[in-house]
């Protein structure tokens, strides 16, 4: 590798972008002195550059191996390297690289006491935390790092309580043991009954059973992690404690029914509301899973509390089910029955309208437009298929014109941004939410419009974490025509995600268990091939 550049004492990030810039320009112009430095770094790259192998060309330039190793370099100069190590481990505890955790803790033992901006258990609750359901042994070894979390624990990271409390909202029981065995756990009757110690919680309950808060907490931790003779203890407490819940639960059901529908209850939530209405809102819910909508308008007409303004909230989550899962019918019932929310100005925060564009399930927008409007940016031009308002974004030279980004999905919500990792706002990831819902949503026109000016069909974007347009269609029903258009495109078909490094076709076999798809994947990836001879 050649190097003919050194990197001055306070690098500019903005200066090295600007120099790649240049570089990808110059060389489209012709300028041989700059395919000259092309060709030194990368003999074999097709010209023009593109931007990202221009960065590649900046970053060797200056003795690096990668644009990812120079802007780590310009971290540490510019007294970021705390906050570089911490990006560095959370990339080391994704992989589950103990060695070089172990490396990073030698070289910045701050680490140890990290927190971070949010404050949720630094690189202790990178490990521990699960990006969904970790009730198995499995999905936790999946979603969870024991390993990385016990080498944590041995050098001595601050165990903060977001970290423990963590643990039991993933249902990890291995990591639970875990911290048990190292008394990190507190004895409370809540962590108790967590890690199924009936006659700890027998004794706890002699000692701290008189408050039903306590309890109902306890309760709800039991039935998450289904140590069901525990919750049967607690759930008799409560009764002897609030006689009126007993009443409810024998009138509607059977006390093990009553349990098992707390599997996957939200702590807070019961806390605040009680046991009681969070059973009766878990059956509302799961009415809409089941696709009974007789139950359903049944259950609402039922308990009527739950159409009054208190649970707009609520309101919000069962049209978000029923978006997610193309129960437009499920709405519509609800809706008629005239629910608070349909008068709640302004209407509370949702994800309602990307649902419904992100599952491709534009059709329901009439319903949901009732309650949110439908944000004027061009991801969602680019879901309608608007490609009038489309062109609004773009100045006459064909380049993007989006103004403030901030307007603009995902910049303007930050849960979409962070299961992306994208911090800095790019103009480029607007182009590419916009590519992927008119893709989605097949409107292949506007989807061509956004190729021809600057969308990239390789783009990570994908609905939770860093993937492809393509891993993100293989879980939506029918996607055989938006897939043909991206492979006929061009689209990158080896491209791995996130965190299964897994490709589209790898997807469909092991995450969808759909044999056709992966082998449909499969022939038009070795079909393109063979055209492309």
């Amino acid at each position: 590798m050649t190097t003919s550049r050194s990197l001055p004492v306070r690098p500019s990030l903005e200066s090295l972008r600007k120099q790649a810039k240049k570089l990808a320009r110059d060389i489209a112009a012709g300028d041989a002195g700059a395919i000259q430095r092309a060709r030194a770094q990368l003999p074999h790259i097709d010209l023009p550059l593109t931007q990202r192998n221009a960065q590649l060309v900046i970053a060797r330039e200056y003795g690096f191996a990668g644009w990812q190793d120079l802007t780590a370099e310009v971290s540490k100069r510019l007294g970021k390297d705390l906050e570089w190590a911490a990006a560095q481990a959370r990339r080391v505890i994704h992989a589950n690289d103990v060695e070089r955790l172990k490396q990073l803790l030698a070289d910045y033992p701050a680490l140890l006491s990290w927190q971070g901006e949010d404050n949720d258990g630094g690189l202790l609750g990178m490990a521990t935390s699960a990006y969904a359901d970790a009730g198995d042994a499995q999905r936790e070894g999946w979603f969870t790092r024991g390993a990385c979390a016990q080498l944590l624990i041995d050098a001595g990271a601050i165990v903060t309580p977001s970290v423990c409390e963590g643990i039991i909202e993933s249902r990890a029981r291995g990591l639970l043991q875990l911290f048990a065995g190292k008394g990190l756990l507190p004895r409370t009757l809540k962590f108790l009954s967590a890690l199924g110690d009936l006659d700890a919680v027998r004794v706890s309950l002699d000692e701290t059973g008189n408050d039903l808060a306590v309890v109902t907490d306890a309760f709800v931790c039991a039935c998450r992690l289904e140590h069901e003779a525990i919750a049967s203890v607690l759930l008799e407490r409560s009764i002897a404690l609030d006689p009126e819940l007993g009443t409810q639960i024998d009138r509607s059901t059977d006390r093990l029914s009553f349990i098992r529908a707390f599997k996957k209850s939200d702590l807070a939530q019961a806390a605040a509301l009680g046991p009681w209405k969070v059973f009766v809102m878990e059956q509302v819910r799961r009415t809409v899973h089941d696709r009974d909508l007789t139950a359903f308008v049944a259950g609402l007409q039922r308990e009527p509390w739950l159409l009054d303004d208190a649970w707009v909230g609520f309101h919000s989550e069962l049209i978000g089910i029923a978006t997610l899962n193309d129960r437009g019918e499920f709405i519509t019932a609800f809706l008629d029955l005239e629910p608070a929310i349909l008068r709640r100005r302004p209407p509370p925060q949702s994800q309602n309208v990307e649902f419904a564009f992100t599952y491709a399930n534009t059709h329901l927008l009439p319903l949901l437009t009732r309650i949110w409007p439908v944000p004027d940016d061009l991801p969602h031009a680019a879901g309608m298929g608007n490609l009038s308002r489309v062109t609004h974004w773009f100045d006459e030279s064909g380049a993007a014109a989006l103004g403030d980004l901030d307007s603009h999905y995902p910049y303007n919500d930050a849960r979409a941004r962070g299961h992306l990792q994208w911090d800095l706002p790019k103009a480029q990831h607007v182009l590419d939410v916009a590519l992927a819902f008119a893709v989605i949503n097949h409107r292949f026109g506007v989807a061509d419009f956004l190729l021809a000016h600057g969308a990239d069909i390789n783009t990570n974007w994908n609905s939770h974490e860093p993937a492809s347009i393509l891993h993100h269609l293989v879980f939506l029903p029918n996607p055989y025509e938006s897939m043909r258009f991206l492979i006929d495109r061009g689209i990158d078909m080896t491209i791995t995600d996130y965190r299964w490094n897994s490709t589209a076709q790898g997807w469909a076999r092991h995450g969808a268990h759909d044999e056709t798809m992966a082998q449909w994947l499969e022939d038009a990836e070795r079909q393109r091939e063979q055209e492309a001879r």
